[in-house]
């Protein structure tokens, strides 16, 4: 965060209480935080945060399975959104288009010749 502390000290200062504020036993340990941010990191795509994250949560105590098992939390949300994601306003994309399908025989567009 070198770049934000030299452009922008106040909020990397800001980012650094939010995260001293977070990373802190609490209702959840630290252990449970860092899994927790294992799988969101892996969510986000950023490899940086799965390393950080990672080495933090074995520091407080975390296995490779645990580790493995937040991963594969990550990956069934991921999976499930592609799912849900279909269902828009109670109603399945899918079953829409292939309605539209079933009652158009013809094409109604321009790419007819």
């Amino acid at each position: 965060m070198s770049f934000l502390n030299e452009m922008l000290p106040e909020t990397a200062e800001a980012f650094g209480q939010l995260r001293n504020s977070i990373f802190k036993d609490s209702f959840l340990d630290i252990k449970t935080k860092e899994l927790i941010a294992v799988a969101s990191s892996v969510l986000m795509r950023c490899q940086y945060c799965v390393d950080v994250h990672s080495q933090r949560a074995v520091a407080a105590g975390a296995t490779k399975e645990e580790i493995a098992e937040a991963i594969s939390v990550a990956m069934f949300v991921a999976a499930g959104s592609q799912i849900g994601w279909t269902n828009i306003y109670g109603e399945n994309v899918y079953d829409k288009i292939f309605e539209k399908d079933k009652d158009e025989e013809e094409c109604c567009c321009c790419c007819e010749d």
